[in-house]
């Protein structure tokens, strides 16, 4: 299905040369707490006043949210900051309270997005609604279908207005990441949908306050619109998420630090040296596919041989000898061991297609 997608000024930067910033707390705690909050973000650049006012936890008892009364809150504090507001609805009823109260944007959350059963119903919940804003968090698996299948849900229903957030994803693999960036996927779903608005959470991905203006610039040199930064006026004190918020304050210092990057510049000697290097690369992709063709034809005569002496396709020991090898090679290349394993872990299950022909 190919989306409809409808450029919103909402979902856009309120000043040139800089992306989407939406900030605010983890959760909408109490009046006071949002209301400094705001106040104290308006002193820097921001576009949209996040809260979340329902909380989905992975075990009861934790601060689930302040609930519906948490909208009205949230609305009053962006009113008197004068920013457009945005929280989280999880089910028809959320919505439906945050239509009510004329909240700017809304998010479906990874867990919701998981879920199509209430993807579907967060879509049927908006379908006639003809000025709503949604942005859509990938879900916690890898699995672009489900995040694509979540805007199309929301396309069906009428819904055009429509932004993706990467909060990354829950498959472990260490570098002290709450949730891994997994950057590829997010690249994916802009290939795929070009003019989609490209959001990154890296409050979520990386689950320290540390690790926060890392991410944020790398998002900013893969070319993502935005950025969603929890921001707490307190963070030590927050009821959920604490070590994962910014104060205000130190929101701005980040925001000043960062380096926007562009597509394009108006350079010529800059272009021209990027052509030649970029055909330099061109010319040794051409190399490579072909010598990946010439050995998938030796791997099919090896699986011709196997047939006829009836040897198992896949043997194990010549695999690990291959990858123990690869990767040593690899790294007198400066090439990263995960990315050999990845690779050549590709062109296994490539060759063993072909000898299974």
């Amino acid at each position: 299905m190919k989306l409809s997608i409808k450029q919103d000024e909402r979902l856009l930067p309120g000043e040139q040369d800089r992306p989407l910033l939406i900030a605010g707390p983890c959760g909408v705690e109490s009046k006071e707490q949002i209301m400094e909050t705001a106040r104290a973000l308006a002193e820097y650049p921001v576009d949209i006043l996040r809260g979340g006012v329902w909380k989905p936890r992975t075990r009861p008892g934790a601060f689930a949210g302040v609930g519906g009364k948490g909208v009205a809150w949230l609305k009053r504090a962006g009113e008197e900051a004068g920013l457009p507001v945005a929280t989280e609805v999880a089910t028809p009823s959320h919505v439906e309270m945050c239509l009510s109260h004329e909240v700017d944007v809304l998010w479906i959350g990874a867990r919701t997005v998981a879920n199509p059963f209430s993807t579907q119903a967060i879509a049927d919940a908006l379908r006639g609604v003809d000025d709503v804003a949604v942005m859509v968090k990938n879900p916690v698996s890898p699995d672009i279908g489900l995040w694509l299948g979540a805007f199309e849900r929301l396309n069906k229903a009428g819904v055009k207005q429509l932004a993706a957030i990467h909060r990354g994803f829950s498959i472990g693999g260490g570098g002290g990441f709450r949730n891994q960036p997994v950057w590829r996927l997010p690249i994916e779903l802009k290939r795929r949908v070009p003019k989609i608005p490209l959001i990154c959470d890296p409050s979520h991905i990386c689950g320290s306050r540390k690790f926060i203006r890392r991410i944020s610039q790398e998002a900013l040199d893969l070319m993502f619109d935005g950025l969603m930064i929890e921001t707490h006026i307190s963070p030590d004190d927050a009821l959920s998420d604490s070590s994962q918020q910014l104060t205000p304050n130190a929101y701005g210092r980040l925001v000043a630090a960062l380096e926007p990057k562009r597509e394009v510049v108006d350079n010529a000697e800059f272009q021209n040296e990027l052509s030649v290097l970029r055909e330099k690369i061109d010319e040794l992709d051409d190399k490579l596919v072909t010598l990946l063709g010439e050995r998938m034809r030796v791997v099919e005569e090896i699986g011709e041989r196997k047939e006829r002496t009836k040897v198992a396709v896949f043997q194990p020991s010549r695999w690990e000898e291959i990858l123990k090898n690869r990767v040593e090679q690899g790294k007198s290349e400066n090439l990263d061991p995960n990315f050999i394993t990845k690779l050549y872990q590709l062109v296994h299950e490539e060759a063993v297609r072909h000898q299974e022909r």
